[in-house]
């Protein structure tokens, strides 16, 4: 078993701001036929509409492709296996049938300040300088529209496959997202990202419902 190293750019759409940079998967695996699968995001609780979104992404596109598949914070509540040990945990899946568990969990965000420099001409003999409203303009955007710091959001993700049938790890992979619009956007492209790939790489069937990963509709 090894790590993958950068196996995927930007996603399909040319304005996606999420990117697979590694993935793992064990060793002669095959697509199973999981009963229901629970999507658990371990995210900050103070970004509860985040985790929300995240986890009813993933569970439309896992859906669209004709799994059984619930969201932790639907199923159980924020607080699915608060001070619950391992057996307790465990008992809590394999009431509810569950078994298989897709986790979200947001590694690190980091800001970044990144500089964007005022409007600036310079053509002394060109179309700018040799009409006087085209240099009034040129110059008047050049001393009223200044130079400014924009802050970008980075998240750094990584998502488990785990068959609780015996509790092993069957897939990982982790993403980098830059500056999404909002969770909203971040959740749909995300799930579309991961669950494609799982496709791709034969860990989950394409064959159970529609072949093609489409919105989840959430």
């Amino acid at each position: 078993m090894k790590w993958i190293g950068i196996f995927l750019g930007l996603v399909v759409t040319g304005c996606a701001t999420s990117r697979i940079t590694t993935w793992w998967k064990a060793d002669n695996i095959v697509p199973k036929d999981y009963h229901k699968i629970l999507v658990l995001g371990l995210i900050r609780t103070s970004d509860r509409t985040m985790q929300q979104n995240m986890e009813n992404h993933m569970v439309g596109d896992l859906r669209n492709l004709g799994y059984d598949a619930v969201s932790s914070l639907q199923e159980y509540g924020p607080k699915a296996f608060d001070k619950m040990d391992e057996e307790a945990a465990l008992k809590k899946l394999h009431s509810s049938g569950v078994d298989a568990v897709i986790t979200i969990v947001l590694l690190d965000k980091q800001k970044e300040k990144n500089y964007v420099p005022g409007r600036v001409y310079y053509s002394p003999y060109g179309y700018y300088y040799n009409r006087f409203w085209n240099y009034h303009t040129a110059i008047y955007r050049r001393i009223y529209e200044p130079g400014y710091y924009v802050v970008n959001n980075r998240y750094f993700w990584e998502s488990n496959l785990y068959d609780m049938s015996d509790q092993k790890l069957v897939y990982s992979v982790q993403t980098q997202s830059f500056d999404p619009a909002n969770s909203e956007s971040l959740g749909h492209e995300y799930g579309q990202l991961i669950i494609q790939n799982m496709v791709q790489q034969k860990v989950l069937q394409s064959s159970r419902g529609t072949s093609v990963v489409a919105s989840s509709g959430y």
